[in-house]
């Protein structure tokens, strides 16, 4: 959300270390950018603008939570996160408190007017950047731009190295602004399994797939979005490619789909831009340089070989063969970029003597006839002769990568065995000199690939001399060593961001598969399944992860059994399996395992990781009690350990076990303490198990804060986490939507819990979750009852019943139920009301989820006093004993409703004074939420039992 400031657009805000840039909202500590959630940001700049001044609690308030209503907490919370973010202790340097009156920005603070480099700013972390200057595909560019926003998927097809990534990078940054930004380049490149691409761009698009239909689960999150996908490298998975690209078309309106293959796609809606060499001089006597510099062709080679050291500008005497070479290469960019690189050493002249005496026999004849694909096989076949045989050996070993390396692994998997390092370093810089290398900008450390044509010449190369086993050994070692020594990697899972190492999947996956291949090295692959598995896990990868800890656990030896690795590939799995398969006993036996194996290692990390699986999967499943039990032993644990992180997560579990167990006064101290922790600690929290405690805490608390009378907190907290749940998170939004609700209906404000009704139902249906479609369904059947819409709220609430009752337990089964009850009973089907309620009570009591169990009752009681043979004694009792479970539950709000409902009887009794005075005893318990319909009507029933009396 953009907020106004008084500053400047370009103002940047400097402190100590830290700049602040104003219009970006964006604050950095040299080079490292600052996480900060938008109303910290807009604290901060509120307080940085007027430092020195004591800015008000009221003005903060209004500056970031504008229109809305919210408690000093909010704030308070929101300046620890800035004191935190500002150096922990140290951030009380910048902020300052005045008590009771506001707070005061306390550091120097200087001005400067400065633009953000467009690196950071403007970007896409997904597009990689333009070349500086593109030589002969301007009118392309142009022509594909205009196909692709009127046809909205064009494939550009064309043979190997002709320059299909060049024009749709090119493209994608000149349709950038037309999508907002909205650019996702995917290098289906790096995959080995078609089965894998739905995968890879849901990985790029920052989507979990959890759905035995990845394709429709894409195709729901795309959506209505506008985005322009572009699919590099579709050729060796194009089947499993042209289904993907064919739904996104079909049932996503406004996605635009850019490929690049050798084969076109061949689906409906497919517009197919072929790709030609470029033109190149034509075959004429007497050309000059600036006729032939006329054509693309001769301006790349002259381009790249002054690149390449040769600094003669091309005269009238050598134009005729720069022409020659350049149709002899048939016009294909990455040949006649291969052959000018050697003009420093070699010369134009020496250039196309070479190209005579290799080529000759093959050429002969058929110059115009020859197949694009076998040119560039022989021009690479060419430069490959070229080169001194050390070289040569270099480039067959870096064959091996997949998509992008560094330095760092060339050197250990290219080099190991070479004597000379030096000599080996100078062999790659002049591999690189030679473009049989290339470079790819990426944040951080520097990144080479081979390009595709290369990497499978120089592999068959490699396997022609029997080499590839013994380098794909070395290659598997060496990143199973390198996640094993990387700490962020092996640390809890989801503790950090581990996007920036996507570019070694590729790598991953391949190793992978060579050492579970009949050719490969089992126990090699177990060790890197095992290290690999957080980076599946981090870059939610899910699937694949599974199958890899599958594959892994299923090839252990008898003496790898009881190892650390044991315990992480059967952590990982039940993790990724919990969000995929949703075997639950394959879960939860992969986490007793882990478990079991813990116990010899001491590592608590993973047991907490593992305890805190557990107590998800038996919530999941409504087994209360067998959660309540682990999370105790987890928090015990972590208090043992002094982990701070384990112990926030921890207050959050049982804050959300104890609320459904009926135990409000506990679920509210565990949930408010584990965000006083939250707010406190400097240690980053981690995602356990797909527990995102930013979004469950606060409706949990804001659930628990109603029941037990803090109606306006409740309506406030629940309203925060709606609207702060992550829109591109489906789950996050649907749990916030699904479980927030519900404040809104107890309160009575019927339109606000419609509208959250409506939207859940929008999310649920556009990623295809359909128990959260039928918890929408719920919601609004709940309503239409309260509002007396009586048949549509009742059809509405079967099914929604009939859905959730047919997967596994769900928390929203028996209020559900205790309103279609209610329904039934107000229709006159009192029999089945009965039944109905009877039941809801029973699996409560089962599941141990009681926190409902109040108003179950109540609805019962109101059910038997319509049965005749019941008359009104049962029903009192059935009253009395919901008062005293509310009140046992320290459930004011559920202890009203029960007594409302019994002032009611009693009054029909003619016992109103009692009626009156037991009313009274409980309303005058509240302090808050006066203006809720409950509290209204509490008030105008006992005024009218007072007056008439």
């Amino acid at each position: 959300m953009n907020r106004r400031h008084d500053g400047r657009p370009g103002d940047v805000l400097c402190f100590g270390p830290f700049s602040l840039f104003v219009a970006a909202r964006l604050l950095k500590r040299a080079d490292e950018t600052i996480p900060l959630g938008g109303r910290a940001l807009d604290v901060l700049i509120a307080l940085a603008e007027r430092a020195g001044e004591t800015v008000s609690y009221d003005e903060l308030i209004s500056t970031a939570w504008p229109s809305v209503t919210v408690d000093e907490s909010n704030l308070r919370v929101q300046i620890a996160s800035l004191r935190k973010a500002l150096g922990g202790e140290d951030g009380g340097r910048y902020i300052s408190n005045v008590a009771g009156r506001g707070y005061c920005f306390v550091a120097p603070v200087s001005r400067s007017t400065e633009r953000l480099p467009i690196a950071e700013s403007e970007r896409p972390r997904k597009l990689p950047p333009p070349l500086g200057r593109m030589v002969g595909r301007d009118d392309v560019v142009r022509a594909v731009s205009e196909q692709l926003l009127t046809a909205r998927f064009v494939s550009i097809v064309g043979p190997g190295g002709i320059g299909k990534t060049t024009v749709v990078v090119s493209v994608a940054h000149a349709l950038l602004g037309g999508f907002s930004g909205a650019v996702s380049f995917v290098d289906l490149s790096a995959l080995t399994n078609p089965q894998l691409v739905p995968t890879a761009v849901a990985s790029a698009l920052g989507l979990i797939l959890q759905s035995p239909d990845p394709f429709g689960s894409l195709v729901s999150f795309l959506g209505d979005k506008k985005i322009l996908l572009v699919l590099d490298n579709c050729e060796h998975v194009i089947e499993s490619t042209a289904v993907l690209a064919e739904r996104v078309v079909s049932e996503a309106p406004q996605v635009h789909i850019l490929a690049t293959s050798r084969e076109a796609l061949r689906v409906e809606g497919e517009r197919v831009h072929l790709l030609y060499s470029l033109d190149c001089p034509p075959d004429q006597v007497g050309l000059t340089a600036a006729e032939v510099l006329k054509f693309p062709a001769a301006q790349l080679f002259m381009e790249r070989a002054a690149a390449s050291g040769y600094s003669v500008a091309l005269g009238d005497e050598e134009a005729p063969i720069v022409a020659n070479i350049c149709r002899r290469l048939d016009g294909i960019a990455l040949a006649i970029e291969l052959a000018a690189s050697h003009a420093g050493s070699l010369g134009i002249r020496g250039i196309a003597e070479l190209l005579d005496n290799r080529f000759s026999l093959l050429w002969h004849g058929r110059r115009t006839a020859l197949p694009r694909h076998q040119t560039l096989h022989a021009m690479l076949d060419w430069s490959y002769n070229l080169l001194p045989e050390h070289e040569r050996a270099i480039l067959r070993r870096l064959s091996v990568f997949v998509g992008d390396f560094t330095f760092e692994a060339a050197s250990a998997i290219a080099y190991a065995a070479e004597p000379d390092e030096e000599g080996s370093t100078g062999a790659f810089e002049n591999l690189l000199a030679k473009s049989l290398i290339s470079t790819t900008p990426v944040h951080g450390p520097t990144y080479y690939r081979l390009l595709d044509t290369t990497r499978a010449y120089a592999k068959a190369k490699l396997a022609g001399r029997g080499e590839l086993d013994h380098v794909a050994r070395r290659h598997a070692n060496f990143f199973s060593d390198f996640l094993r020594d990387d700490e962020l990697v092996q640390s809890r899972f989801g503790e950090w961001d581990l996007s920036g190492y996507a570019s070694h999947i590729g790598n991953v996956r391949a190793a992978l598969e060579w050492a579970f291949s009949d050719d490969g090295d089992v126990s090699i692959g177990v060790e890197l399944a095992a290290w690999a598995a957080p980076l599946f896990v981090g870059l939610s990868l899910l699937e694949e992860c599974a199958r890899w800890c599958e594959r892994a656990l299923a090839c252990l030896e008898d003496a790898a059994r009881g190892t650390r690795q044991e315990m992480i590939l059967q952590e990982a799995l039940a993790l990724s399996a919990m969000y995929t398969s949703g075997n639950s006993e394959q879960v939860r036996a992969a986490i007793e395992r882990g478990l079991a194996i813990e116990e010899k290692f001491g590592d608590r990390r993973h047991k907490l990781q593992l305890l805190y699986g557990l107590y998800r999967l038996l919530m999941r499943l409504g087994d209360f009690r067998g959660a309540l039990d682990t999370v105790r032993k987890a928090a015990a644990f972590a208090e043992d350990a002094q982990d701070q992180a384990g112990l926030v997560v921890a207050d959050f579990m049982l804050g959300a076990c104890y609320h459904f167990m009926g135990d409000q006064s506990a679920a509210q101290f565990h949930d408010e303490r584990g965000m006083t922790r939250a707010a406190n600690t400097g240690t980053v929290i981690p995602n356990f198990f797909g527990f995102d405690y930013r979004i469950y805490a606060p409706i949990s608390l804001a659930r628990t804060l109603w029941l037990r009378g803090f109606a306006d907190q409740a309506r406030q907290l629940a309203k925060t986490a709606i609207d702060g749940a992550a829109h591109d998170n489906p789950l996050s939004m649907c749990v916030a939507l699904a479980y927030g609700s519900a404040v809104f209906v107890w309160s009575g404000d019927f339109d606000m819990a419609a509208e959250y009704a409506e939207r859940l139902v929008k999310y649920s249906d556009r990623y295809s979750m359909e128990p959260y479609r039928a918890a929408g369904d719920g919601l609004k059947g709940t309503i239409a009852i309260a509002r007396e819409d009586l048949v549509a709220g009742v059809d509405l609430l079967r099914s929604a019943i009939g859905t959730l009752s047919a997967g596994r337990p769900n928390h929203q089964l028996t209020p559900f139920a205790g309103a279609l009850a209610e329904g039934l009973h107000m229709i006159g089907q009192v029999e089945e009301a009965l039944i109905t309620v009877d039941g809801a009570i029973s699996r409560a009591h089962d599941c141990g989820s009681t926190f409902d169990l109040p108003e179950l009752l109540r609805v019962k009681a109101q059910i038997l006093a319509a049965i005749p043979r019941y008359g009104s004694g049962p029903a009192i009792n059935c009253l009395s004993e919901a008062i005293q479970v509310g009140r046992k539950q320290s459930a004011l709000a559920l202890e009203l409703r029960s007594t409302m409902s019994l002032a009611r009887l009693l009054a029909q009794e003619g016992q109103r004074d009692q009626a009156g005075h037991e009313l009274g005893l409980v309303l005058n318990r509240f302090t808050e939420g006066f203006q809720t319909r409950d509290l209204k009507l509490a008030r105008a029933l006992l005024d009218d039992l007072l007056t008439s009396s």
